[in-house]
């Protein structure tokens, strides 16, 4: 006897609920109709409500009904269903995942993971059970290598529907301010997302244009989605960043020669500046020659250095004009 399709898209979507249906907290059919839309179903919160009720009865779920909206959670000695069950190394793949990308993933993809986030850190609670993993979470961390910011205010949806109309290749039309202040309406082609220390920039063209440009979502006052178009085949973000366009460059090459104190320069000889760096040395420095991308970000880190590192090469490389920036 054959299945029917609408009978096994029922059995998809009864699992899909039991599979967001947490232990440690109760959530709600409101909380779980949203991850579901994110996730592509095309059902109604009634729908979702009803069926809830109706797994409640036939499984070990709690329904709390003393207040509205009604919470769901499994109950505390309930073996729930037979499915693969989330692991203690999941668990932890999941919480660093959600630490350092939450801005690097669509919006409307991690809402749809939020069970599973939630899941997991429930499986990493002291009650959880996994120790170990718990406590590799505070053994790692990222630093930063500047003088730590605190991130700009992003207006409030910007990021949701930026990030999603880059998923679904959707042209954005955007109220931006530029680095003068002046604001305007431009409609832009979103081509990439990148995160620079604690900001965030959109990698776009605009409407008429075939060059790229990035625009800082904190000066973003607000973010439409319009139609669909077709990504252009030309266009590559790791390129676009191997070019040093975040940096305030435009792509061109050229051949660094510095000279440096020992004392201040040992730590390129352990992270070269090039893969053809070459290094001569003396009683009392190094002289440094490597290919890099000449950019505004290139000059600052120079300049940083103050009288620790002069520039041979290229000549005036210090005193040029920067990039202007969006």
């Amino acid at each position: 006897m054959s299945t029917r399709p609408d009978n096994l898209e029922s059995v998809r979507f009864a699992l899909e609920l039991l599979r967001r249906i947490p232990r440690q907290r109760k959530v709600t059919a409101r909380e779980i109709h949203a991850q579901l839309v994110a996730e592509g179903f095309d059902r109604d919160i009634r729908t979702v409500q009803r069926q809830l009720d109706v797994l409640s009865e036939h499984f070990d779920i709690e329904r709390d009904d003393r207040s509205k909206p009604f919470g769901y959670k499994w109950k505390d000695r309930a073996e729930g269903i037979s499915l693969p069950a989330m692991t203690e190394k999941e668990a932890l793949l999941l919480t660093l995942a959600e630490e350092h990308l939450r801005n690097l993933l669509p919006a409307s993809l991690m809402r749809s993971m939020s069970g599973f986030f939630t899941q997991a850190q429930g499986r990493l609670s002291p009650q959880g059970g996994a120790q170990r993993e718990r406590e590799w979470v505070g053994k790692v961390r990222v630093v930063r290598e500047t003088q730590p910011l605190l991130p700009p205010r992003i207006a409030p949806g910007v990021f949701d529907v930026v990030s999603n109309a880059l998923y679904a290749d959707r042209w954005l039309s955007l109220d931006y301010r530029n680095a003068n202040g002046r604001l305007a309406l431009v409609n832009v082609m979103p081509l990439g997302l990148a995160q620079q220390g604690p900001r965030l920039y959109l990698v776009c063209r605009f409407d008429g244009f075939d060059n790229e440009r990035s625009l800082a979502l904190h000066r973003i006052a607000k973010a439409e989605m319009g139609a669909v178009f077709v990504r252009p085949r030309d266009f590559d973000l790791k390129q676009y960043d191997d070019d040093g366009r975040f940096g305030f460059g435009e792509g061109r090459r050229i051949t660094l020669v510095i000279k440096i104190d020992k004392a201040t320069g040992q730590h390129l000889l352990e992270s070269p500046l090039s893969a053809d760096q070459k290094v001569e040395e003396s009683v009392d420095s190094f002289e440094i020659t490597a290919s890099v991308i000449e950019s505004e970000q290139l000059r600052w880190w120079l300049r940083g250095f103050g009288d620790a590192l002069t520039v041979k090469a290229p000549r005036g490389l210090l005193s040029r004009s920067p990039c202007k920036s969006e």
